[in-house]
């Protein structure tokens, strides 16, 4: 009733295969050098804008708004409509407008439209004509390099001190003839 058919294997489309790669020895490729680090661009906070509280991070940031808070950034640029009451510490600073506590950096630059209220503490500091500072300069202090303890050579033995006469009411009484 029912007849089988012989079944006839399906041709398959065979793509040749790439030559062996141990064959033949092949150079290394060089490879291309990665990007380099972008850096990272700088944050702007505008003029009529008012920050209550502390503003932190280790980018570069230019503030021309008002910040009653402490700042600590990688580098500062206060701008000419700039305020800021707190402490401020950056690896380098530079100051258009006004700043009322204490100022740390390595590098900072007081601009002509500078106005500076509290102690500035730095490595590198300079003043343009015409700009204010109320408070002390204070140098960075590195510290003293720590004398590393050399080998130490056997101490030699150190001479004893010459006796000391005794006193008269340490000698006994010696009857000599006058």
């Amino acid at each position: 009733m029912f007849a089988k058919k012989k079944e006839t294997p399906a041709k398959l489309a065979l793509t040749p295969l790439e030559p062996q790669r141990a064959a033949t020895p092949q150079v290394a490729q060089p490879q291309p050098a990665p990007a380099p680090a972008r850096p990272k661009p700088a944050s702007l906070i505008a003029q009529g804008l008012t920050i209550r509280g502390d503003v932190v991070g280790d980018i570069e940031v230019h503030l021309d708004c008002v910040v009653m808070g402490d700042v600590k950034v990688g580098k500062l640029i206060v701008g000419p409509n700039a305020r800021i009451e707190g402490a401020v510490v950056a690896q380098a600073m530079e100051i258009h407008g006004m700043v009322i506590g204490a100022v740390t950096a390595q590098s900072v630059r007081l601009y002509g439209t500078a106005r500076v209220d509290g102690d500035i503490t730095h490595e590198q500091l300079a003043m343009e004509p015409g700009a204010e500072f109320q408070g002390r300069s204070l140098k960075f202090r590195r510290p003293a390099p720590t004398p590393q303890p050399a080998q130490q050579a056997p101490a030699a033995p150190t001479p004893a001190a010459p006796p000391t006469p005794p006193s008269a009411s340490q000698t006994p009484y010696n009857h000599s003839a006058h």
